[in-house]
């Protein structure tokens, strides 16, 4: 069975992160099936059951997005809350549709990683901000495997230096596409 990959970005089109890794998972049909959340719903109405079954389609599960105020794209929360389901995902009746399936994040995280830690500017880790959706995971039953990042450079929210914006043809996000592949071919 293939890893589904749910895509959650407000403006892949624009991306170079995400966008390069989207571009990667899609050379492999055969091991990936990307699902861009923003494209299927653009209204933000999410259709339950068919995103239930996708899931149960699919051996592993990769939540991507961009960290967004230290968070998930607002569409990936409701898809989180909506999808995930008493009865389905927890729960008595039925609610081990997670249980022991694989699950990971894959993040753009844009700003440096030494701003990523208790003595950085923002004073708690990546792991430490991702710990919501661990444990989300954890509660379901599923196997929670961490998470895969890209660091960026930022230096003030929202304003990044000049001459350091990511260039797609650069050696760092080209090796950051194969491994985010090793990533999830090693859950």
């Amino acid at each position: 069975m293939k890893t589904l990959v749910i895509v959650t970005h407000p403006n892949i089109e624009t991306s170079v992160i995400n966008k390069r890794w989207v571009e990667e998972l899609n050379k492999y049909p055969e091991k990936y099936t990307v699902h861009e959340l923003h494209k299927v719903y653009p209204d933000g109405i999410i259709d339950v059951e068919k995103e239930q079954k996708l899931v149960e389609s699919h051996r592993n599960l990769v939540l991507q997005f961009p960290i967004y105020w230290f968070n998930c794209p607002p569409l990936l929360k409701k898809w989180i809350d909506d999808v995930l389901a008493y009865g389905w995902a927890f729960g008595t009746n039925g609610g081990d549709k997670l249980k022991d399936r694989k699950v990971a994040l894959a993040v753009s995280a844009g700003i440096k990683q030494e701003d990523y830690s208790e003595e950085g500017r923002y004073r708690y880790t990546l792991e430490q901000l991702l710990a919501p959706f661990e444990t989300t995971f954890l509660y379901c039953n599923a196997n929670y495997r961490s998470f895969f990042a890209f660091y960026g450079s930022e230096t003030e929210p929202g304003e990044m230096v000049p001459g350091t914006e990511i260039d797609p043809s650069t050696n760092e996000l080209e090796k950051s596409a194969r491994h985010y592949l090793t990533f999830v071919d090693s859950l």
